[in-house]
């Protein structure tokens, strides 16, 4: 019997409430597969704060660093959004991306049959189907570059930089065509090359590379024009790598047209033998926090990308996934995902969980 160690951050809001669920479901597949998961409950983000003093106690960032991968709920709240920008428990996922040496954001974002009414695009553009994967580079840019306030011309004055070297551009390009190869072989670049110097250097890098992946088609495209093109014929896009900034922002409106961002997983990676993360790409949503409404399926998801990316566990992460389809195709929904006119209540998060587990083949 193989024995994986997960650190488990529930964090904040609804964070607890998901990660219980998808414990639930990854304790359901390690029966039926002859595997067993051995939890670790560590802390950070608000809940630390309250704790430590701190977001990310330097105890959770060694457990993680010592496991084989971390599942991740969520971090902030209405509470914490007083504090200065060094502890805010948003701080404490930079910290865990650097160090875990976390580079590579993986999101996709996959519209289901049983949910396509739930997408608020045309009917006709929601049946050619949305099935795309964003690569966002996690450890540079806007959100690691130099900050700070001045004195400007008209006054106080804040400033991020955005900076890119040629080493991280190579490497997320790498993953973005890797990953192309075995989906449908198209590669869409996200950039400003019109405007900023760091993403003329960003394209100039990812031409160079292409020619290591002949078979992958390549385009480039402007931040702006992706977003408006998500939006107008999004079954056209295959992989998308960006940025760490752009790729926040369009893996979000992708969580939009793909029925609720309460669907999303994701996967945050680094080089092969270290501990991923894996998340929702939902919030705390701390309104609806302990009254068993938030939607589980996004952290349930992410424990597929584990089992499949982190552990090699390709059968059980489809019997995770195809549970999921079939649970929405049931159509049991939670409140999120329900739309006006259904016959059936909403359901809440422990139910959904359950629903996954009596699911698994």
């Amino acid at each position: 019997m193989a024995e994986f160690r997960i650190a488990l951050i529930p964090g904040d809001g609804i964070g607890p409430e998901v990660v219980g669920e998808a414990c639930l479901v990854l304790d359901a597949v390690g029966r039926r597969h002859g595997h067993s998961f051995r939890y670790e409950s560590v802390l950070a983000g608000g809940c630390a704060l309250d704790a430590t003093g701190e977001p990310l106690p330097a105890a959770t960032l060694k457990t993680c660093q010592e496991s084989d991968a971390v599942l991740l709920g969520a971090v902030g709240g209405w509470k914490w959004d007083v504090l200065p920008g060094n502890l805010r428990p948003e701080r404490a996922l930079l910290g865990l991306r650097s160090g875990l040496g976390l580079y590579a954001n993986l999101r996709p974002a996959t519209l289901h049959p049983a949910l396509a009414a739930a997408c608020p695009l045309r009917a006709d553009i929601a049946a050619l189907g949305i099935d795309v994967v964003f690569v966002r580079e996690l450890t540079g840019g806007m959100y690691f570059g130099e900050r700070g306030r001045r004195q400007g011309k008209y006054g106080l004055e804040g400033y991020d930089t955005e900076a890119y070297g040629v080493g991280e551009i190579e490497r997320i390009a790498r993953v973005g065509f890797e990953l192309a190869r075995k989906r449908r072989r198209k590669l869409t670049s996200v950039d400003k090359a019109n405007v900023l110097e760091s993403s003329r250097v960003w394209r100039e890098v990812v031409v160079r590379v292409a020619a290591e992946y002949p078979d992958v088609a390549l385009d480039h495209m402007y931040v702006d024009n992706a977003s408006m093109q998500l939006i107008r014929r999004p079954s056209d896009f295959d992989v998308c790598v960006t940025t760490n900034m752009f790729g926040d922002i369009l893996s979000d409106e992708a969580g939009q047209i793909t029925g609720s961002i309460g669907m999303l997983p994701s996967a945050s990676l680094g080089d092969p033998g270290k501990p991923g993360m894996y998340e929702p790409v939902h919030g705390s949503a701390p309104d609806i926090a302990g009254q068993d409404k938030a939607n589980p399926l996004a952290t349930i998801l992410s424990t597929a990308m584990m089992l499949r990316l982190s552990f090699g566990l390709d059968e059980e992460a489809d019997a995770i996934e195809r549970a999921v389809t079939a649970v929405l195709s049931s159509g049991a929904r939670t409140a999120d995902i329900r739309l006006a006119g259904d016959a059936a209540a909403p359901i809440g998060t422990r139910a959904m969980g359950r629903l996954v587990v009596q699911h698994l083949a």
